[in-house]
């Protein structure tokens, strides 16, 4: 999955270095005191008692009602379900698995979509994109999952194109009136860092259950990056542009059209990638409120622990999210084709005409060729079985056994467990002021009064136990992950041949839709405490060794070599040289982690767990609507105090170091 920074304040902090840091001293040691007199303590000094906390989910429920009864909202969202949205999501089911609907066309045989994948890959990025596209198909509808994945896909088509129409639109408002973008930005501050359960919800009360409610939910979660994107190209179009629009004497809407949207091509396709990213992640987890397809079919496999069939499910949805990845990433370099005039048609169409022509003909080849067209039950490939055979006994040697059954032992007794205890014994208020410490300490005055405002509504929440599990599963996956990842990326950014191997191995491992990180947490560790944070180590592994090997790898030759020449050796020069300047790229990778980890703990609640997770997880089978936004609100502030705190910290180290 991929985030955006969040920008919800100016970081030009007064207090000096020193000062900081002292003043966050006292703040910590004047926390341990009260941690350290949590026995003798009043009760309300420990935890906010029950009486103080305010009814916040049941007021945000009668608001909900509110809104939904009295205004009829429900009306208007339940005649966009049932009216133009079903009608989209009906037409593309029918064309790609063949439910019956209108148009009565589908399904469309496997070999014609293969064939279209392979001509817009080779389009797009050459014959590798195109073996890539093809190869993708022609696996899915060889293992036996074509009709599953034509699910998902046929929620993908209709919900990408209206997020990103959707998204061009808010975004071309937010450039336009700063008012507007002004509004835009804390929204979508808190829209980037909730977690997936609290869209899931209301798009269930609101729009029917299944693929309508998944489709909704999907493009709200898709939307954010898409306005930031085209905000930010529409920005960025250079001055002599816009003037040369002018004296052509464009109108608005020409300026608009022909001037500002294709000087802003690059930012906006980026949107285009992210959006369709966002949309594959979202859509595989919407198994969660009856969505059927990969996600459903890989959620029923996996919690009956048939890791064989979940492993090819796992390689399908990884493929599908690699190719479209890959695709609108070639697409955005891609330059546009311009043919001189009386260029004839066919010459100018050759691709879509080749693209029409292949697809055609393996619609009739599959009319004599049923395989084409299908390939059934007893003709697939599926090895679910024998690979669940092989993964088992692999899992049952004594080495493997005794290793993971040794790890799962020592992290849970002598680490996990303990630090999960020490947290929660300490007083609210004395946690707080930890919190508070940290946030100012790293990024200043402001990210320290935000983490005071956030912490302080989670602790009067009602949820507040729950809170602090949630962030010590963040905080022990982290600081395992900064462990593994940050070695990991020094080493590698040594050679270029294995920065470029490695740095692939990121880009493609950050494609890959969360669910599957799931997968090896279960295979190894079961279902407990071990499996949760290992599978949340994995994910956040992936931006701290990519942003380590891009900072070390962007530091000016110049230095190093004023290092080299002053005879420092390689460790002195790590340390005095090449981190301190790769600090603050490195600290997009830390945020990048934090955030990683605070979406997966949330999908983690599948595994099992304690904390916020498995609350809004039980909120779906409900209609507490106050209770999922409060404990989802409780997920984004915590996570919104971090990405503040680290954001600030880096804007301030590179303007000390001159990088800006």
């Amino acid at each position: 999955m991929a985030t955006l920074s969040t920008d919800l304040l100016e970081t030009s902090d007064k207090p000096s270095g020193r000062t900081r840091v002292l003043t966050a001293l006292l703040v910590v040691a004047f926390a341990l005191i009260l941690a350290k007199a949590a026995g003798v303590l009043p009760e309300w000094l420990n935890r906010i008692p029950e009486a103080a906390i305010p009814p916040t989910a049941q007021v945000l429920d009668a608001i909900f009602n509110f809104i939904q009864n009295d205004l009829g909202l429900i009306y208007v969202t339940r005649f966009i379900a049932e009216g133009p949205l079903e009608f989209l999501l009906d037409t593309s089911a029918n064309l790609l698995e063949g439910k019956r609907r209108w148009p009565n066309l589908g399904p469309i045989p496997w070999s014609a979509i293969a064939a279209v994948a392979a001509v817009v890959g080779y389009a797009v990025g050459g014959w590798k994109l195109a073996a890539l596209g093809a190869g993708t198909f022609v696996w899915t509808a060889a293992i036996g999952q074509w009709k599953i994945a034509m699910q998902t896909m046929s929620v993908i088509v209709v919900a990408a194109p209206l997020a990103f129409l959707l998204g061009l639109v808010l975004g071309i408002a937010a450039w336009k009136y700063g008012w507007f973008e002004r509004m835009l930005k804390p929204i979508l501050s808190i829209l980037q860092t909730l977690p997936f359960f609290t869209y899931l919800l209301p798009a269930v009360i609101f729009f029917k259950v299944g693929p309508t409610a998944g489709a909704v939910a999907t493009i709200t979660f898709a939307i954010p990056p898409m306005i930031l994107m085209t905000t930010l190209g529409l920005k960025k179009v250079s001055p002599e542009v816009i003037e040369a629009g002018q004296m052509s004497g464009c109108t608005r809407w020409q300026m608009l059209r022909h001037v500002y949207v294709p000087a802003a091509r690059t930012e906006i396709l980026v949107g285009v990638n992210q959006v369709i990213m966002l949309c594959l992640a979202m859509v595989v987890l919407t198994a969660f409120i009856g969505m059927p397809g990969l996600g459903a079919k890989l959620l029923a496999m996996m919690g009956s622990f048939k890791l064989g069939r979940s492993f090819e499910i796992g390689v399908t949805i990884v493929l599908l999210a690699v190719t479209l990845d890959r695709m609108s990433k070639a697409w955005v370099v891609k330059q546009p084709v311009h043919f001189e005039r009386g260029t004839p048609w066919w010459k100018r169409h050759q691709i879509s005409l080749v693209a029409l022509g292949l697809f055609i003909g393996f619609i009739l080849l599959s009319q004599l060729f049923p395989i084409l067209a299908e390939v059934g039950r007893k003709q697939h490939l599926s090895q679910g079985k024998e690979i669940d055979v092989i993964i088992k006994s692999f899992l049952a040697i004594d080495a493997i056994k005794g290793t993971t059954e040794w790890l799962r032992w020592f992290l849970n007794v002598k680490v996990l467990i303990p630090f999960r205890n020490t947290l929660l014994a300490i007083p609210t208020p004395a946690f707080i002021l930890l919190v508070v410490a940290f946030a100012y300490w790293v990024g200043g005055r402001r990210p320290g009064i935000y983490a005071a405002v956030f912490f302080t509504i989670i602790a009067f929440s009602g949820w507040w136990d729950r809170s602090v599990i949630t962030l010590y599963t963040v905080i022990s996956a982290v600081a395992l992950a900064t462990l593994i990842g940050i070695p990991l990326g020094v080493i590698a950014a040594r050679s270029e041949r294995w920065s470029k191997s490695i740095l692939l191995a990121c880009d493609t491992a950050q494609t890959f839709p969360s669910f599957i990180y799931l997968i090896p947490a279960i295979m190894l560790f079961g279902v407990n405490d071990v499996a949760v944070v290992f599978s949340i180590l994995i994910f956040a592994a992936v931006p701290l060794i990519r942003y380590t090997i891009i900072g070390l790898s962007s530091v000016p030759p110049e230095m190093t070599e004023a290092a080299d020449m002053s005879g420092s050796t390689r460790r002195q020069k790590l340390m005095s040289v090449q981190f301190p300047l790769a600090l603050p790229t490195m600290a997009v990778g830390f945020n990048q982690a934090i955030m990683f980890a605070f979406f997966m703990v949330i999908i983690a609640a599948f595994i099992g767990t304690q904390d916020l997770g498995q609350e809004l997880q039980r909120t779906l089978a409900g209609t507490e609507l106050g209770k999922n936004f409060v404990l989802g609100l409780n997920v984004s502030l915590m996570a919104l105090t971090f990405d503040m705190a680290i954001s600030s910290w880096a804007e301030q180290r590179k303007k000390r170091l001159g990088l800006d």
